[in-house]
């Protein structure tokens, strides 16, 4: 089976993760704008009879190209792409956050029936399924207004993973052509992954479903129906055991485990199971195979690990680091959250904060600093 993704997600779901280990995003999509470029234009004149020799008609073609260009935002994006190295415990802050739990708990609620519907054909846990969409794309809010077929087209041109590129874009043309959905509606991340849960074009043609019945299998609506159940059916035909959890903290959960991992020491040492080696294939990283399955239990009501993964390297714990982001937000220097976790934002509020107050300038979070700010 093909792995969904090419990238490993650090973020980013879309290189959250999509995602040194599959991070999930956090930032808002920038849109981006097309530019004028002959190479580009001399490259699409070239794939329009390699498109028609893989069934695409010429009508689909130019629908689908009138409109497109060149995106340099998108190869900036693909030259640049940043391997984090987070913690498992920073990768959990994120992809287990309170608002994500919270939110996912009410997604289960306002979604019960198609749920129930989508568990009972597939045998996949309702609760994975949200936890999936939750670390993807924020439940939908955070779905890509990129056009996939400017995008997919502007790096097959570029060359450096050009062959891949081309199948997604060819992928993505029989798409159109198969009527789903239209070369406007076709919007996603800057690399082409699509949808509610982020699917890439060849993908979406492998093993996305229509259940609503509707004739179209539509992973771009408001409604997630589709989405969901397409997840759905991505992790069924990848192995799901029906009934069988995907791990857990050692002492919670029964039956012999595959294996016992210790991603982060100190911290809970995880028993996991078959389940879990499925979720990698939806993205083959065990941080973020952790994050969903931990996500999952969190929204179905499971309480949080029980081990401590006790101060980090500047001898701040978790909860210290919240306390540094709240007080240096109150202080005006704005975090933009208090999650825990010492990303760009935070390190520029440290670095504002010591500037403004004669302090060596160095970006870090430390005890020292946290007392300094006070209660």
């Amino acid at each position: 089976m093909i792995n969904r993704r090419f990238f490993s997600i650090g973020l980013g779901a879309t290189m959250l993760a999509a995602c040194s280990g599959g991070m999930p995003s956090s930032a808002p999509a920038t849109r981006m704008r097309a530019v004028p470029n002959a190479g580009w234009d001399a490259w699409v004149a070239g794939f329009k009879s390699r498109a028609a020799a893989q069934g695409i008609s010429q009508t689909t073609v130019n629908r689908a190209f009138q409109g497109a260009g060149y995106l340099p935002d998108v190869i900036e994006r693909d030259r640049n792409q940043v391997e984090f190295k987070r913690s498992l415990e920073d990768y959990l802050a994120i992809a287990a956050s309170d608002e994500r739990i919270a939110t996912g708990k009410q997604m289960l609620v306002r979604h019960a029936g198609t749920l129930s519907a989508i568990e009972a054909q597939y045998g996949v846990d309702k609760e994975v399924i949200v936890a999936v969409w939750g670390l993807e794309s924020r439940y939908g809010a955070r779905r890509g207004d990129v056009p996939v077929i400017s995008a997919t087209s502007t790096l097959a041109y570029d060359g450096r993973r050009g062959a891949f590129f081309e199948k997604q874009l060819v992928a993505a043309l029989k798409i159109i052509q198969e009527g789903d959905t239209t070369p406007a509606n076709m919007t996603g991340s800057w690399a082409g992954a699509m949808g509610h849960t982020q699917f890439i074009p060849t993908s979406y043609l492998a093993y996305a479903v229509d259940f609503t019945g509707d004739g179209r299998r539509d992973i771009w609506s408001e409604d997630p129906t589709d989405s969901l159940a397409s997840t759905a059916a991505y992790l069924a035909r990848a192995g799901w055991v029906r009934g069988q959890p995907w791990g857990g903290e050692v002492g919670t959960v029964s039956g012999t485990p595959v294996a016992v991992l210790q991603p982060q020491t100190p911290g809970p040492r995880i028993a996991v199971f078959r389940n879990f080696q499925v979720i990698k294939r939806y993205n083959n990283s065990d941080s973020y195979a952790i994050g969903v399955g931990h996500l999952s239990d969190r929204i179905a009501g499971g309480a949080p690990f029980q081990a401590s993964f006790g101060p980090d390297a500047t001898g701040l714990t978790l909860e210290d680091r919240k306390e540094l982001q709240r007080r240096l937000t109150s202080a005006g220097y704005d975090t933009q959250g208090a999650d825990g976790v010492v990303g760009n934002n935070t390190k520029s509020a440290i670095s504002a904060y010591q500037r403004a107050n004669g302090l060596t300038v160095t970006g870090e979070p430390s005890a020292a600093l946290l007392r300094q700010l006070g209660g």
